[in-house]
């Protein structure tokens, strides 16, 4: 896959949970999508509110940037990228 930005991705994810083929999406599209198909059960909650948060926000930018890094910290400091009494 060759990736010049956001519009010009072409390929196939694929994980234990599914495929997820991206030609051709929108950047919106191509997030739900591998929301939907790719992401771990655990986690598919909680993308789905950050992904509907992000329409709100508006922009190519599919996240508000206060949230970028908010997953990889919780990662750092507790050992799970879940929130505290998520099910895992």
């Amino acid at each position: 896959m060759t990736c010049r930005g956001c519009e010009q991705v072409r390929g196939l994810i694929v994980t234990k949970q599914g495929p997820a083929s991206l030609a051709g999406l929108a950047p919106r599209e191509r997030a739900r999508l591998i929301i939907e198909n790719c992401a771990l059960p655990a986690y598919c909650d909680i993308l789905r509110d950050d992904y509907r948060g992000a329409l709100k926000f508006g922009g190519q930018t599919l996240h508000p940037p206060q949230r970028a890094f908010e997953m990889h910290v919780r990662m750092k400091e507790t050992g799970s990228m879940l929130p505290a009494g998520a099910k895992k």
